[in-house]
């Protein structure tokens, strides 16, 4: 059953929720990368890998619902997101 979500949301969770999901996620790939940041970043590197984590997911035909789903599909996306940007930075 394919549930409906806007373009600030995700399934399964609201809109707090959403907040909630992108501040873990981005602590998580913040720890995970040995980055430092504040907690409004996390925020947006959480939401935006949730965003980039769930189109990945259903390009690869992964259904994930509800908080612990949510989380781990952003997650993901937060650390790829992450990995990526390390990866473009220039060397000193």
């Amino acid at each position: 059953m394919d549930q409906p979500v806007g373009i600030m949301g995700m399934p399964g969770v609201g809109f707090f929720g959403m907040l909630l999901i992108g501040f873990i996620a981005g602590y998580i790939a913040e720890k995970a990368m040995n980055r430092e940041h504040g907690l409004f970043t996390n925020i947006l590197v959480g939401i935006a890998g949730s965003f980039f984590g769930g189109t990945l997911a259903g390009l690869l035909d992964f259904n994930f619902y509800g908080f612990f789903g949510n989380l781990i599909v952003a997650t993901v996306g937060a650390l790829l997101i992450l990995w990526v940007f390390g990866k473009a930075k220039p060397a000193s």
